[in-house]
Formats: C-alpha cells, structure tokens, sequence
C-alpha cells in the first residue's frame, strides 16, 4: 500500500479562491446570517405594531444613518442568497455545469445580489 503524501498549505492570506467557492461560502454565511437575523427583524416588527408610537419608533430606527447601512447590509444578505440559491437550484438541473459556465453564473450571483441589494436600499430612502 503507497502512502499518499498530501500537500499541506494552511496559509489562508496566500489562498485564492475561485468564484464558485466564494459563492457558495457567502450562501452559508448568509443563511446563517439571515437566521440569526430573524429576533432582530421580529422585534422591530413588534414595536412598529405596537401602535403609532412605536410605528414611528421603528421607522427612526430604520431611518438613522445606522439603521440605514444595516438594512443595506440586510438587504445584501437576502439578495446574495436568493440569487445564490436559484444559481444552485439550476447547476441540480445541470445548467450551468461546466466550469465557464459555472464561473460567469458565480459572477452574475454575486452582481444580481448587489445591483439588487442597492435597488432594494433605494427604495427605502
């Protein structure tokens, strides 16, 4: 039995990632984003149903310059998943399997999530 003798390169600055891998990182890392958003937006939800008071509570929160960069930061999340996902949905159908294809997919992933995002934050201004 050969023993297979693996390179190992643990220096993560020097690493280059692929657009594939980028991706699917930032897709688990914004569903998990997304879930442990979910108290945050529930609360907000809650106060802004607690009558005109809280109503307008709410939308100081949303509408202080912090407020406004987490909801962009928000919308990013929910955007980049989306478009993620439905990207993931088609390579299951076998769209887009080849690497170029899978590449320029990737790309447009992670394009649609910002343009998107932006759009989204814009209508909120």
């Amino acid at each position: 039995m050969a023993s297979v003798v693996r390179p190992v390169f643990l220096d993560l600055r020097r690493i280059r990632l692929p657009v594939n891998a980028l991706v699917s990182i930032l897709h688990r890392v914004t569903g998990v984003l997304l879930i442990v958003s979910i108290p945050l937006a529930l609360w907000l939800f809650a106060v802004s149903l607690s009558g005109p008071e809280g109503f307008e509570r709410a939308v100081g929160a949303i509408r202080h310059p912090l407020g406004l960069l987490a909801l962009l930061g928000w919308f990013w999340l929910l955007t980049h998943h989306f478009f993620a996902g439905v990207r993931f949905l088609l390579l299951e159908f076998g769209i887009g399997e080849t690497r170029e294809a899978s590449r320029t997919t990737a790309w447009w992933a992670l394009g649609a999530g910002l343009v998107a995002a932006l759009l989204l934050w814009a209508m909120f201004l």
